[in-house]
């Protein structure tokens, strides 16, 4: 690979981004669509874009990501993640304001499993004396 990508690897609930970076005129494909037409609502949008409006590099990049897994929300939050953490590898100096906002912190919650013996992880079935 050339010395000016730089790789990065994203994750939320069940979903994984595999994110590609190169400078460029401020492309996002996400698996191998415009942004736009890959997240339909804007605040899936504004929640991709989030770390380069943060760190006032929109425009300076251009973004290759494959995503799997999890639903559209589940993936927004995992590009979102693994474009902080390409912008990170590309200059340390982006590190402080990136971590200040939690965007390159994992977002570990995960959906609780279901129990025996009960309609849910916790919803269990009401009781009737009579």
């Amino acid at each position: 690979m050339s010395e000016n990508k730089f790789y990065a690897t994203g994750k939320r609930k069940t979903a994984v981004a595999r994110v590609w970076m190169s400078p460029g005129a401020g492309q996002i494909r996400v698996n191998r669509r415009p942004v736009d037409e890959y997240f339909a609502r804007d605040t899936l949008k504004i929640v991709v874009e989030q770390p380069l409006a943060l760190t006032n590099t929109h425009g300076q990049f251009d973004f290759y990501v494959l995503a799997s897994g999890g639903g559209v929300a589940g993936q927004a939050g995992a590009v979102r993640h693994g474009i902080a953490k390409a912008l990170q590898t590309y200059d340390a100096n982006l590190r402080a304001p990136l971590k200040k906002a939690g965007l390159l912190t994992r977002d570990a919650r995960e959906k609780e499993r279901k129990k025996y013996g009960q309609k849910g992880a916790r919803a269990r079935y009401q009781y009737s004396k009579r």
